[in-house]
């Protein structure tokens, strides 16, 4: 009686992928880019890469955020603006962003901001790079 497929490739020999990267790093770089797959979470991407002074941001001071100097990123409301969201959805985006180490998060009081994280970001531009056989190497 013939075997069956499942035990055909149990009893041959074993297969040795070629792949440059551990699958550890290649779940990291899939995570990565689920989060980039999305045109509202790239727009945010693209307000945060060009600072508050882009797009009309009010002066944090001016809606009462606590503390000394400007933040470092966007506030939540300000995305909401920007790309008519509700808070939760907005606050959704920016999770996943920052959930696939994109952007960090400051928080002051009850406003959190966010920004790019440029080292992580060009980190993962770089793996993808590796992966797809396009870096300078």
């Amino acid at each position: 009686m013939p075997q069956s497929t499942k035990q055909k490739r149990a009893a041959g020999p074993e297969r040795v992928c070629c792949t440059r990267t551990d699958q550890e790093s290649l779940a990291r770089l899939a995570h990565v880019a689920k989060a980039l797959s999305d045109p509202i979470r790239l727009g945010m991407l693209d307000v945060m890469t060009q600072g508050r002074g882009c797009c009309g941001t009010i002066d944090p001071a001016e809606r009462g955020v606590p503390g000394s100097g400007d933040p470092d990123g966007i506030c939540v409301c300000e995305f909401q603006e920007q790309f008519g969201l509700a808070q939760s959805k907005a606050s959704y985006h920016l999770r996943v962003l920052k959930d696939a180490g994109l952007v960090t998060e400051e928080t002051r009081g009850k406003w959190s901001f966010y920004a790019v994280d440029a080292a992580r970001l060009e980190q993962a531009l770089a793996e993808l790079r590796g992966v797809l056989g396009l870096d300078a190497g």
